[in-house]
């Protein structure tokens, strides 16, 4: 009689989820028609979107690709990353956390309006004052904005990024100094958020991991942490960087990356 023993194969490990490389899956997906692409590479016209994607961020081949995409000597923001190949070097550096909606209470707000293409010199200046993060000249083509005005002045505001299949970012969460502890930037994420669950994807968001006050706000109204990242600013080998102009300025290193960071202020 004899006893054999049957070991039990090692658990396979679990697929990568789709937000670990959103930025990728974005450009590859929903936002393809403003990909610019090169091999595993990509990123969004420079007056869209400053950030850059791999599609293996452990591939050195993707970065060569995307060094090839953006240009010898030239920066640019990638998420996904930890580390960078020879030769390329992290200008900056900020660890970040991603939230997605668990139990948000999404609806509308009656008195946020769609913004539109015109109202882009107004959404810059309010930007500019609260810096929630980059906002470009057509970075409103990425998704639906929302606003409200006082007056007639453009207050507060919130709209969708990145967007990859299944999923929107809500962006650029920002209130004018003079209106913050009025919850308008919560009114305005549950009513993006209402209308992103209609099309049937669900939100999620990013925060600078320093921004404990945000953080706990996006958790207290139905948002649960689900991973922690980190967002480089890196600068490509060799050359001369391309001049800076309208349509090829190299992106400022962002003290958060995501929106929401200048809003502690806020209550739901």
């Amino acid at each position: 009689m004899s006893t054999s023993v049957h070991h039990a194969p090692p658990p396979r490990p679990a697929p990568p989820h789709i937000l670990d490389n959103a930025a990728w899956a974005a450009l590859t997906g929903p936002h393809a028609h403003l990909a610019q692409r090169i091999g595993g590479a990509a990123r969004y016209p420079t007056d869209v979107s400053p950030f850059s994607a791999l599609r293996d961020p452990a591939d050195p081949r993707a970065w060569d690709d995307l060094a090839t995409l953006i240009g010898p000597g030239n920066a640019t923001p990638v998420s996904g990353a930890r580390t960078v190949p020879g030769g390329w070097t992290v200008e900056s550096s900020v660890d970040g956390v991603q939230l997605v909606d668990t139990a948000l209470r999404a609806g509308p707000a009656p008195e946020a309006e769609r913004l539109r293409p015109a109202d882009v010199p107004e959404i810059l200046d309010l930007i500019a004052l609260t810096q929630p993060g980059p906002f470009l000249p057509r970075t409103i083509e990425l998704g639906s904005y929302l606003g409200i005005r006082h007056h007639g002045r453009l207050i507060a505001l919130a709209g969708e990024r990145l967007h990859p299949p299944g999923w929107t970012e809500i962006s650029a969460v920002c209130t004018h100094p003079d209106h913050r502890g009025r919850g308008l930037a919560t009114r305005l994420v549950r009513a993006v958020a209402a209308g992103i669950r209609e099309r049937g994807d669900t939100p999620f968001l990013h925060a600078a991991a320093s921004n404990t006050r945000a953080i706990g706000l996006y958790e207290s109204i139905g948002f649960t942490l689900r991973r922690r990242t980190s967002f480089l600013l890196v600068r490509a080998p060799g050359g001369q960087p391309e001049p800076r102009g309208p349509r090829n300025a190299e992106p400022k290193p962002q003290r958060a990356p995501q929106q929401g960071a200048r809003q502690p202020e806020e209550t739901a």
